[in-house]
């Protein structure tokens, strides 16, 4: 099957969880059996809710072989880096790793001056790809937005698959979707916007919180189009996910899986510090009432 075919669902940007101060080989294989008993369709393990700016090298390596090995479904790779070079290593090794496809901010720190900045950086690495490539759009953590008239111009590359939107614009996300080939895939990463995406055109999502309840996720994937899909999303998904915002989405998705017993530590790393009592008992009681939705 092809990966666009494969990645047309619910991929989850895995947490990285951490013990002694290294990754938790063991916590990372109860999180993959959890997923893939909720349905999940993909897993992409090195992205922003899996820390990846706070790993090293070799630590991002072992999450992307360890997760291949254990996974039954596609693995999409997290390989952002602030530089052509990097970015094309940490590919090449996600390539050896097994992964099937990579995904790949624009620099940060840095950022484009001028929207072609951001295409010649895009152009260069994919020319150079190892693997196919998903774009991500995430301006609040790179400075600022690949410009749709970016997007339009990469979408026929033979290595870019598609974008992953996480700006929490709508009207963004379906101006990049009417400009682009229909092949070329529009993935929702945004919660709260999954299901009115889904109903406007999108291919599927890639969402934080689907680390937590997988199958709220690909039931309101699923079932997009009617009633069911409208009430997970209204009162189960978007609760949550504003229950959660404030407090960064790696925190708040150790916080919540920790509590439904799927790893045992909800511990950061540094610039990230843990979910407290307040914030947590927030966390908590939607997550029950998104699960009290699910089993209505």
């Amino acid at each position: 099957m092809d990966i666009r075919d494969q990645l047309r669902g619910i991929t989850c940007p895995m947490i990285t969880p951490f013990a002694d101060g290294t990754v938790d080989t063991g916590a990372v294989t109860d999180l993959i059996d959890h997923l893939e008993a909720g349905s999940i369709d993909a897993l992409f393990p090195a992205g922003t809710t899996g820390e990846f700016a706070s790993l090293s090298p070799d630590e991002r390596r072992l999450l992307v072989e360890h997760t291949v090995e254990r996974a039954s479904v596609p693995v999409v790779a997290g390989a952002s880096a602030t530089d052509v070079e990097s970015a094309v290593e940490a590919i090449d090794v996600a390539s050896a790793a097994g992964a099937d496809a990579a995904v790949l901010t624009p620099p940060y720190f840095h950022t484009a001056n001028a929207p072609q900045g951001n295409q010649r950086f895009f152009e260069t690495v994919a020319d150079r790809s190892s693997l196919p490539l998903l774009l991500y759009n995430i301006p609040a953590c790179t400075g600022r937005e690949i410009a749709p008239e970016t997007v339009v111009s990469l979408a026929d590359h033979d290595r870019i698959l598609g974008l992953k939107d996480s700006s929490g614009d709508l009207e963004y996300f379906l101006t990049v979707l009417d400009r682009t080939p229909e092949e070329f895939l529009m993935l929702q990463g945004y919660d709260s916007l999954l299901v009115p995406a889904m109903r406007m055109g999108a291919d599927g999502g890639v969402n934080a919180l689907s680390n937590v309840l997988p199958n709220v996720y690909d039931s309101a994937l699923t079932r997009k189009h009617d009633e069911r899909g409208r009430a997970l999303q209204k009162n189960a998904i978007s609760p949550l996910f504003e229950s959660c915002k404030e407090f960064g989405f790696a925190p708040a998705t150790k916080t919540a899986l920790s509590y439904r017993g799927v790893i045992q530590s909800d511990r950061v790393r540094p610039p990230l510090v843990a979910v407290e009592d307040d914030g947590t008992r927030r966390i908590v009681t939607s997550v029950d009432q998104a699960l009290e939705e699910f089993s209505d």
